[in-house]
C-alpha cells in the first residue's frame, strides 16, 4: 500500500484525513515585491529654502573730472615805489618831434577846413559888403576880404605856423628834459607808485 498521496488537482477539495499542506504562495507575489523593491523610490523634491538677499552694489554717482589745470590763488596787489631819477634827451627829442610834426599837420588841415566853411557860410561877402558900407562910395577902390585872407595864404601862414612849433616844441622839450635832469640830481625826482592790480 503506497502512501503516497496524489496530488490534488486544482479545483478539487482535499481529502478527508490528509494533511494539510500548507498553501503554496502564488508565484506572481515574490515577482511583483521584486519589482516593488527594484523601483527606485521616487525622488520627492527637497523644499528649497530662499537664497538671503544681498543688497544690490550702490553705483556711485559719476564724479566730475578735476580740472587739468587748476586757477592760480590771486595774488594780493603788489605795489612799488619809484623815482624817476632821469630822463633820457635823446627819447624826448625824437617823441618831441614826432608829436610835433603831427600836431603841425592837424593846424594845417584845421585851418584849411574852417577857412572853407566860412567861404560856405558866405561870411566873406558879408564883411565885404559891411565894410563898404561903411566907407560909402566916396572910399574909393571897394573893399575885399579875399584877397587879403584867400585860401593859397592861410594854407601858406598856417604851414609856417606848423614849422615853427616843431622847432619850438622840440627844442622846449628837450631843453625840459635837461633841467629835470639837473633837478632830479638835487630832490630825487618825481615818485611813481606801480602796481600789477
Amino acid at each position: 500500500m503506497s502512501t503516497n498521496n496524489p496530488i490534488p488537482r486544482p479545483g478539487s477539495a482535499p481529502r478527508v484525513g490528509a494533511p494539510a499542506r500548507p498553501a503554496q504562495r502564488p508565484t506572481s507575489a515574490p515577482a511583483a515585491g521584486a519589482a516593488t523593491a527594484k523601483r527606485p523610490a521616487s525622488k520627492t523634491p527637497a523644499p528649497k529654502t530662499p537664497a538671503p538677499k544681498t543688497p544690490a552694489p550702490k553705483t556711485p554717482a559719476p564724479k566730475t573730472p578735476p580740472a587739468l589745470v587748476k586757477p592760480a590763488p590771486k595774488a594780493k596787489a603788489r605795489r612799488a615805489r619809484l623815482l624817476i631819477s632821469k630822463v633820457d634827451p635823446w627819447s624826448v627829442l625824437k617823441m618831441a618831434f614826432l608829436l610835433s610834426v603831427a600836431l603841425g599837420i592837424v593846424t594845417v588841415v584845421a585851418a584849411i577846413v574852417l577857412w572853407s566853411l566860412l567861404d560856405t557860410m558866405g561870411l566873406f561877402e558879408t564883411v565885404n559888403a559891411f565894410i563898404n558900407e561903411i566907407q560909402g562910395k566916396e572910399g574909393g577902390v571897394p573893399f575885399d576880404l579875399l584877397t587879403i585872407v584867400s585860401l593859397g595864404q592861410v594854407a601858406s601862414f598856417s604851414t609856417i605856423v606848423a614849422v615853427v612849433n616843431v622847432v619850438l616844441l622840440t627844442t622846449l622839450s628837450v631843453l625840459s628834459a635837461v633841467l629835470y635832469n639837473i633837478s632830479a640830481t638835487l630832490v630825487g625826482g618825481i615818485g611813481v607808485t606801480l602796481t600789477d592790480d
